[in-house]
């Protein structure tokens, strides 16, 4: 039977509540447009409940100071989880260096998940990327995140943030992994075109235009079938980067 809550520490369930809901409204698996969002507010609730009488939380009074941690804690919940949502578009970015090359970046789709249009192969990769995060229990790590999230920024404490060193070093990390994504299917293809280039000279009678779009689908999809084990490394090495960033943001906001 769930003991009630103190009314003196009623307070800190509120702020233990909005950190973890922030959370949840961006990062990867719990945020998409197709899980309801009662269902969200649900496990929103249930887990902050399982944390406050997980912590030792302290007792607040309802002040101005308050109006201050609230604030602090949705921007904390929102900025991890936004932090974790930008790694993984590496993913995406990577599929639309591919769909330019392969010759569809004209037929974008729009992602049910988050609502926006999304390249081909980028939706492809994704969707094999968020199923290996579930295979793993990639969802369990990131509940186990925000739980250590409230260990390094505690409730009563503001955040410091004057640092952005590791904003610049996550995004140029993302683009690399982006671009270690794309360069077999792009490398490929770039040999392609060089061939195609090569027979339009030699062959001019040939109309390289028609046989070259079947062709470069053709190869970018053995290079694909090909290059699956390598994917999912990479897609491994990115998500062990989201985990060690997400707990360096923790650290930068807790000042250390």
């Amino acid at each position: 039977m769930f003991e009630l809550i103190d009314i003196n520490r009623f307070p800190a369930f509120i702020l233990i509540l909005v950190r973890v809901l922030a959370f949840f409204a961006t990062v990867p698996i719990f945020s998409y447009r197709n899980i309801p969002t009662h269902l969200k507010i649900g496990m929103g609730v249930f887990i902050a409940w399982i944390m406050f009488y997980t912590l030792e939380v302290p007792e607040l009074a309802f002040d101005g100071m308050y109006l201050l941690f609230i604030m602090k804690e949705a921007i904390i919940g929102l900025f991890l989880g936004l932090i974790a949502y930008l790694i993984l578009s590496a993913i995406q970015i990577a599929g639309g260096f591919i769909d330019f090359q392969m010759g569809f970046a004209i037929a974008n789709v729009v992602d049910p998940q988050t609502g926006a249009q999304s390249p081909l192969i980028g939706q492809y990769f994704y969707t094999i990327a968020i199923l290996f995060l579930l295979t793993v229990d990639g969802h369990h790590l990131f509940i186990n995140g925000i739980m250590y999230s409230f260990e390094e920024i505690p409730l009563d404490q503001l955040i410091e943030f004057n640092n952005i060193e590791l904003i610049l070093q996550t995004f140029s990390k993302m683009f690399l992994m982006a671009f270690q994504l794309a360069l077999p299917v792009v490398g490929c293809l770039f040999l392609v075109d060089v061939a195609l280039g090569i027979i339009a000279r030699t062959v001019p009678q040939l109309n390289v235009f028609v046989v070259g779009l079947p062709l470069k689908i053709l190869v970018s999809f053995l290079v694909l079938f090909m290059f699956v084990t390598f994917y999912m490394m990479i897609v491994e090495k990115l998500f062990q980067f989201t985990l060690e960033t997400m707990r360096n943001l923790m650290q930068l906001f807790g000042g250390a």
